[in-house]
């Protein structure tokens, strides 16, 4: 029989002889090319050959049997294990391989053995999970770019959480339409952060400016998320912030007088545990009254319930195609709501700072436009 001469033969033979040998026994193998009894018999054979001292056995073994669904389970366990040249293709493309087998193997394994494991053509969202929450952060950049790997959204949160830092990981989250807009938020904060930090731009500004202007630019850029967000992802954004601590009233007045209604309406649910549609019904047609006692269970101050209540007014006629406005007219509006330009105090001063934010932004963008005319 073909395979008592391979064992026989395999004693003597040079390490290219038997590399080759074990490739086309192999391939007979999960071929099906064999009667039942050679079958068994070359299922023994290849079993022996786990333990070649050539690790060019192995891995021509490992490459031959790796897409099978047809091999030997045995075999394919122990290639797994052997060195990283061996279990690569085994680790990378054997479908035998189950969640459990790989998430232990992820658990235990050293990061290049993560890396092909995220790299899998399928990986289930499971694998996934343990990818972001064990995984080395070069893994979770292959999980992320992998288009056969289903990611939940609180793996993106892990990722974000654990690795926010690393800029690779950071662009590969942002890139990737799945991400939930927290997430977004998250890696927004861990950008500052990261530049804060930075030597370079601590001797430019000093660590107060620094914190000041990193500070804003998180603010500005969350303005810019919101745009993105879906209706349905608003809830989420809006609880993130407010366990960060940032869903803060001067941010609130911010991004309602940047027009961001349905993001306010979203926020003023969460803050005061009220029924949607009906905040929602307020904001589009409430009266002053039953507004200014939503806003004081949202916990906004008094103080700021005049000024809120001149935004919606507008908004609202810009809804309604009663006028042409944006930011710059409301927060003008606002501002006259306080006193005018001579107002003085905390919440004058930031009603100024969001008019001369818009001044800015708008006429950076009239010069841009004669720029490209």
């Amino acid at each position: 029989m073909v395979v008592s001469h391979f064992l026989k033969w395999i004693d003597t033979a040079k390490v290219g002889e038997r590399a080759a040998a074990a490739a086309a026994l192999a391939s007979a193998y999960v071929g099906r090319e064999l009667p039942f009894e050679d079958r068994c018999a070359a299922e023994a054979a290849l079993t022996l050959l786990l333990d070649d001292p050539s690790p060019k056995v192995r891995q021509a073994l490992a490459e031959a049997l790796s897409m099978s669904a047809n091999a030997p389970l045995q075999i394919i366990s122990a290639l797994a294990s052997d060195q990283p040249d061996v279990a690569a293709m085994v680790l990378a493309r054997s479908p035998l391989l189950t969640d459990s087998d790989l998430i232990d193997r992820v658990a235990a394994g050293s990061p290049a053995v993560q890396n092909l494991i995220a790299d899998r053509p399928y990986v289930s969202m499971s694998l996934a999970a343990a990818i972001a929450e064990v995984g080395e952060a070069r893994a979770c950049v292959t999980l992320v770019r992998n288009y056969g790997a289903e990611i939940a959204s609180l793996s993106f949160r892990r990722m974000a959480e654990r690795f926010g830092h690393d800029a690779s990981l950071r662009e590969a989250l942002v890139a990737d339409p799945r991400l939930p807009s927290d997430c977004r938020h998250l890696l927004l904060v861990k950008l500052g952060e990261a530049l804060k930090a930075s030597p370079l731009v601590m001797a430019l500004m000093g660590t107060a400016r620094a914190d000041r202007v990193m500070r804003d630019a998180c603010v500005k850029a969350s303005l810019t998320l919101i745009e993105g967000t879906s209706a349905k992802e608003q809830a989420a954004l809006v609880e993130h912030l407010r366990l960060r601590g940032d869903l803060t009233a001067s941010f609130i007045i911010r991004v309602l007088a940047h027009g961001k209604v349905d993001f306010f309406g979203a926020a003023l649910v969460v803050l005061t545990g009220r029924d949607e549609q009906r905040v929602r019904a307020l904001l589009s047609s409430g009266q002053d009254v039953a507004l200014t006692a939503l806003f004081r269970a949202a916990g906004l101050a008094d103080a700021t319930h005049a000024i809120i209540l001149r935004a919606l007014k507008v908004w609202r006629e810009v809804a309604n195609g009663r006028r042409v406005a944006g930011a710059q007219e409301v927060s003008w509006l606002m501002l006259k709501e306080l006193g005018g330009q001579g107002a003085e105090g905390e919440l004058a001063s930031l009603v100024k700072s969001i008019h001369l934010d818009a001044l800015r932004e708008n006429a950076r963008g009239h010069a841009l436009a004669i720029a490209a005319a």
